[in-house]
């Protein structure tokens, strides 16, 4: 057995087996036994006591947007991964949009790779992006290390990162099944979102009332996109993985799927569980985001939904801007940038919800961490505390609670619709590759994550 160079004992630790007292042997970055609490221990070898603290593999956020190389002054790596340390988070995995360039192609992969420096508080994957023309670039990005490819069925927001049509998902999906890697979908069409947008313009309706922006993105825009997509992968049997589900009506379509084999997984974001149609005030733009939050009776079907397995997952999607971008002067919501920032606030976040509805601490490490890294094909390596997995674990109070204050926010910009909530889940000390990265009294240490590559 390796000599242990960290020893973390706790009362309270999440292992496969569930919730036991235990400690965590800690040998060059991993796991390397797990023992019991009061096992004797080497006297040569410091110990992490975490007394009663909840000790709980770190999270996987696998939908960011970090934005670097490229639009740095809205978010950077150095800026995310902080806000991550400091929530628990020790791996997010990088959209391939809103940087420049985005993520189609090995050569931009490598160029965001060498925007790393020395930054990462945290460890860091990238997702691969498919646009219309670049199927000959998929194999190079899988060969690189993304886990898989991410494109858009209708406008993303920015145009270096063009929708794909039906065409282009029927090349690259059997590319992407032969790789080994998953198609990943912002699902909405096209068709209703354009119609809807006409009858918006003929009624003059009102851009600063979210209710004007709510329709202009209805639900059938994503129940008519995740319906093209379950077709499409039960034609080339790709995996296929729809991004922030906001729609409950897609439920039904994803649950047959499934239980037919259809290889379609679905996941849904924090402020869909978190918020409501009904309570966001016009003119209150930094709740914007595509797809739109919706009605409390649609909010409370996503919830059944991650309770049957349909949605398997939940993430942030954090996605930033300028604070100017989202237009706070106007209230604009049609002209407003579209994303919300919450990366640092997503364990405290969903272990409050869950908590209100009964839902247990194995559960929502299933949503926010095994699940995420299974989708990231990081699930041998993260989200459990067995041996041989990373030593990424965080150690936080369940029972405490906090006020959501912009100064603690740690984002490079503080606009943020929990701003002002009180929020369980306080995290005291988060480690990543069995190095402190957080510590809730002393702050960051200096930068110490790695990026991920999935190889085939």
């Amino acid at each position: 057995m390796p000599h242990p160079t960290l020893l973390v004992r706790g009362q309270r630790v999440l292992l496969p087996t569930g919730l036991t007292p235990a400690t965590l042997h800690v040998t060059d970055g991993r796991i390397t036994d797990v023992t019991a609490f009061d096992a004797p221990a080497p006297n040569d070898v410091p110990i992490v006591d975490a007394g009663t603290l909840l000790v709980t593999p770190g999270l996987v956020d696998s939908h960011v947007h970090i934005n670097e190389p490229g639009r740095t002054e809205w978010e950077g790596f150095r800026t995310a991964t902080e806000a991550a340390a400091a929530g628990g988070i020790t791996t997010v995995v990088d959209m391939p949009l809103n940087s420049i360039p985005p993520t189609t192609s090995a050569d931009a992969a490598k160029a965001k790779q060498d925007a790393l420096g020395d930054q990462l508080h945290v460890n860091v994957a990238f997702w691969g992006g498919v646009v219309p023309g670049n199927g000959q670039e998929l194999r190079g990005l899988s060969r690189f290390g993304v886990p898989g490819c991410k494109c858009f069925t209708c406008h993303s927001g920015v145009d270096e990162f063009p929708m794909s049509t039906r065409d282009d998902l029927d090349a690259a999906m059997p590319v992407l099944r032969d790789e080994g890697r998953v198609l990943l979908v912002h699902a909405e069409a096209m068709g209703p979102l354009e119609r809807a947008e006409a009858e918006l313009a003929a009624e003059q309706a009102d851009p600063r009332k979210y209710q004007t922006y709510l329709r202009s993105r209805p639900n059938a825009a994503e129940d008519e996109a995740v319906a093209m997509v379950i077709e499409l992968s039960r034609k080339h049997r790709c995996p296929a993985h729809i991004v922030h589900l906001s729609s409950a009506s897609a439920l039904p379509l994803l649950e047959r799927a499934q239980a037919e084999g259809v290889p379609v997984t679905a996941e849904t974001c924090l402020h869909y569980l978190a918020f409501t149609a009904e309570e966001i005030p016009d003119g209150a733009t930094h709740f914007k985001c595509a797809p739109p939050i919706r009605e409390a009776s649609n909010r409370e079907l996503l919830w059944r939904g991650l309770e049957r397995g349909v949605i398997s997952q939940v993430v942030s999607d954090h996605s930033p801007c300028t604070p100017a971008l989202k237009k706070p002067e106007t209230g604009d919501f049609l002209g407003a940038w579209g994303g919300i920032a919450g990366l640092q606030l997503g364990l405290s976040v969903l272990w409050t919800l869950a908590k209100q509805r009964g839902y247990g601490l194995e559960q929502v490490v299933q949503w926010n961490t095994r699940a995420p890294a299974r989708l990231a094909g990081l699930h041998e390596k993260k989200g459990q505390l067995a041996k041989g997995f990373d030593a990424d674990f965080v150690l936080w109070d369940d029972a405490a609670s906090f006020v959501v204050e912009p100064a603690g926010i740690r984002h490079k910009h503080k606009v943020t619709p929990y701003a002002g909530r009180e929020l369980f889940g306080v995290v005291h000390e988060t480690y990543v590759g069995g190095r402190r990265a957080y510590s809730r009294r002393e702050g960051l240490t200096r930068p110490g994550g790695r990026f991920e590559a999935v190889r085939p």
